[in-house]
């Protein structure tokens, strides 16, 4: 099932929660790839550090062969490279992405990733989808592309507002492309326990019958750690408390 992990807001935690997502569905077996959309590249840097080659397929690859008119029509495996960690592969970044948008956008390329999602998904049993902090053309194929839609949440008022209208537009993509995209659930992320604006704003959400998950995501200096050596947790330290976190996360998720 390809899942999407989608926030219009920046600096929540998307490239965190996708890729130890992933590299749990990978550590348990699972044949798993990561798709990449945003043009940072935060995901493909997570994954791979330092070992990524200058000269690699990336997911810009996918969309420019879309626009192609070749009559030799490569698979989407082909622009998928290997991360260093066992079953779990990628569709690297490219800052490419930024010039080919307008590009896709007036040639109604909106369908490409859901046609080659339904090739990929014969071949990994997991899919996670990372995707840019706005709502342009990459994060609508996204929805339209996958099966579930997984939102990372901050506990502020901002953020607050800012997913009613982020649900609004996936609701848009749903009814007018994508019947079976469903909001898998709300991650909260970076949670204070201690704090009281958090745990008031998480409890109104619930009252209010939004999918909210549990556990909660707590702020740990490991994560940074992780990032930095391109390590997700599962990897780097399989006991702390966040890696058990994301792994009850990864199991709630089915």
């Amino acid at each position: 099932m390809p899942l999407v992990v989608f926030n219009q807001k920046g600096g929540v935690g998307k490239s965190t929660i996708t890729c130890n997502l992933a590299a749990i569905s990978a550590s348990q077996g699972l044949r798993t790839l990561v798709i990449d959309l945003d043009p940072q590249g935060n995901s493909s840097s997570y994954l791979q550090g330092d070992q990524a080659d200058a000269g690699q397929a990336t997911i810009a690859g996918l969309f420019e062969h879309a626009l192609s008119y070749s009559y030799r029509v490569l698979p989407p495996e082909k622009f998928v490279v290997h991360t260093p960690h066992e079953g779990l592969d990628l569709m690297a970044s490219s800052p490419g992405l930024n010039e080919l948008a307008t590009k896709l956008e007036s040639r109604q390329k909106i369908y490409k990733l859901r046609e080659a999602l339904q090739q990929l998904s014969k071949v990994y049993d997991r899919i996670y989808i990372d995707t840019p902090p706005a709502f342009n053309f990459y994060t609508r194929s996204a929805l339209v592309a996958a099966d579930g839609c997984l939102i990372p949440f901050d506990c502020d008022e901002f953020s607050r507002q800012a997913l009613y209208t982020l649900l609004e537009n996936v609701q848009e993509i749903q009814a007018d492309h994508n019947p079976k995209l469903r909001v898998k659930g709300i991650v909260v992320n970076q949670f204070q326990p201690r704090a009281k604006l958090p745990q008031r704003i998480v409890d109104e959400l619930i009252a209010e019958g939004l999918p909210v998950l549990q556990p909660y995501l707590s702020s740990s200096v490991r994560i940074r750690e992780s990032h930095e050596r391109s390590l997700p947790m599962i990897y780097l330290d399989p006991q702390h408390k966040l890696t058990q976190a994301f792994v009850a996360l990864h199991a709630a998720l089915g």
